[in-house]
Parts: structure tokens; C-alpha cells; sequence
């Protein structure tokens, strides 16, 4: 499989849209997008919404590969709408031809309860199973498939075993790893973890895709202690710690197709993007196309 090079979100927003116009039409090889922003909810059903053909014209325009990141499809739990979500995700296939699909690894949904944001896993045999199945079900519809590390903000099992436990995973589902070096970076800041140490640890020739991305501080006053946390919040530059860590990462993932540089919409304004360019310039000179 070969390299795309280095990709920017294509978030459903016009304002994003218009202020990134200049990093999407001239820097960024490829594009990654959310299939929950192309959908919307009509009478029970998921139908199109208005960003379907916006992004299909950027596309046919651009000519630039597009490769899907979705949030809730619940890789490590069960969710009843799943065949109305496997529906929605075929019909997208069929027009925008992902390159690769991912999800982010934890769950969404049990016994009726949604999360805002998927939560850790156990380090368990049924987990690992749960995966591999929901991953299989994935590459029903896209090809080549894989999950992304989160930020665990707390963990269902011995922390030590992380690394371990997501190359048990990615050894017994049909899948990649998308590893977001600042989620690393941020797990590693808040357990007081060495986070290239962990890396070290981790099957790199599973990865499929990188991400890089900035984050902020927690505000003292929301803990009892004071404590201040790092947050995966993508709404700042990526820090220095987080550019070694990619420049120590490239190296052994043999099979990266695609480098992601991830800013959140509404972070940022016009003064911004200059900054922002950099970053992607950046990237393209440490993993060139």
C-alpha cells in the first residue's frame, strides 16, 4: 500500500472550511473526515445531510484521497443501531471511496447508556473479542480498518499492561493502529509515564495512520486538589514533546500510509494560520508523499 503523505480535518463547518481553504487546497495530501457529520437523523432514519455534497464536490475538485475517522460507532461494546450505522457507512463508501477507515477504541453505548466520548476498556479476553468482531464488522464495508488510542483519564486495569493489551488487539482483529502520538503524550503527562518509553513498547508495524495534535491544562478549580490535568482538546499547537515523539515513532512504522495534523474548528482564528501551515509543512518534511 502506498504513502498518501500528510492529511488535514475536514470538519463540517463553513467557517473552518473558509479559513483552512488555503492548507486544504495547497498543502494537504489527503483529507480526514468524520462520517457522522455527512449523516443526520430524519423520522428514525440516517439520511445525507447538507456537507454530503459539499465534501463530494471538494472532493471531485480536489482530487485528493479521503480517508474516514468516526467517534461513536462503539468498537468495544454492542450498539443496537448498528445496521442502520453499517448502512449509512456502505453508502458513503460507495461515493467517497475511503482510503481506510478508524474508530476510536473504547465504548459508547451499554445497557442503554450513551457516553459523550468513548471510555476505557478492561484488559480482558471478552474486550479483545468485542473488538475483533466490531473491527470485522467494519471491514465489511471498508477495507483496510483500525482503531485509535485514546486518552485514558483512568484505566480498568493494571496501566503498565497498556501497551501490551492494544497489541493483543491489533494481533487478533483485521485491523491498523491509528496512533495519536499527542493522546500518547497526554496519558503518558498525567500518569507521570515516559511516553516514548511506552512507544517503544508497541507493535509499530501495525500502524496505519498518525496523528499530531495540541491540547490544553485543566483549570485547577475542577478538581478538590487543584490538580491539573492534560487534555486531548486539539485546540492549541503541537508541542515540541509531541514533534519527537513523531520523529521517534517514523522510523519503525513501516507500513504508515498518512500523517494527520488534527486542529479543532472554532479554535482558532484568521492570526492563526500561518502557525497552523507550519505545523502541516512540518509534518510533510518528516514523513514526505
Amino acid at each position: 500500500m502506498s504513502r498518501l503523505g500528510v492529511g488535514v480535518c475536514l470538519h463540517a463547518d463553513l467557517a473552518y472550511l473558509e479559513l483552512f481553504r488555503g492548507i486544504l487546497e495547497d498543502d494537504a495530501d489527503y483529507y480526514e473526515v468524520n462520517p457522522e457529520s455527512l449523516w443526520r437523523v430524519e423520522r428514525g432514519n440516517l439520511v445525507r445531510n447538507d456537507f454530503h455534497p459539499l465534501f463530494r464536490e471538494i472532493q471531485a475538485r480536489s482530487r485528493k484521497p479521503f480517508v474516514a475517522h468516526g467517534l461513536a460507532f462503539s468498537v468495544g461494546s454492542h450498539r443496537p443501531q448498528t445496521d442502520a450505522w453499517l448502512e449509512r457507512l456502505r453508502d458513503l463508501q460507495s461515493v467517497f471511496r475511503f482510503e481506510w477507515l478508524t474508530e476510536h477504541l473504547g465504548w459508547t453505548q451499554v445497557d442503554g447508556l450513551e457516553a459523550t466520548l468513548p471510555l476505557p476498556l478492561p484488559f480482558t479476553d471478552e474486550a479483545v473479542q468485542m473488538v475483533a468482531a466490531r473491527m470485522r464488522l467494519l471491514t465489511s464495508v471498508v477495507p483496510f480498518v483500525g482503531f485509535e488510542n485514546n486518552v485514558d483519564y483512568f484505566s480498568l486495569g493494571d496501566s503498565a499492561l497498556w501497551p501490551d493489551f492494544i497489541n493483543r488487539l491489533c494481533a487478533e482483529s483485521p485491523c491498523g493502529l491509528l496512533l495519536d502520538l499527542h493522546n500518547l503524550y497526554t496519558q503518558s503527562l498525567n500518569s507521570g509515564e515516559d511516553a516514548a518509553a511506552i512507544l517503544d513498547r508497541l507493535d509499530l508495524d501495525r500502524v496505519l495512520e498518525i496523528h499530531v495534535s495540541g491540547g490544553s491544562e485543566t483549570n485547577p478549580d475542577w478538581l478538590p486538589s487543584g490538580r491539573v490535568l492534560r487534555l486531548d482538546s486539539h485546540d492549541g499547537p503541537v508541542p515540541e514533546p509531541v514533534w519527537r515523539l513523531l520523529e521517534h515513532a517514523l522510523p519503525g512504522c513501516r507500513n504508515l500510509r498518512g500523517v494527520t495534523v488534527e486542529r479543532l474548528n472554532g479554535t482558532f482564528d484568521a492570526a492563526d494560520v500561518p502557525a497552523l501551515r507550519e505545523e502541516v509543512l512540518r509534518a510533510k518534511e518528516l514523513f514526505p508523499c
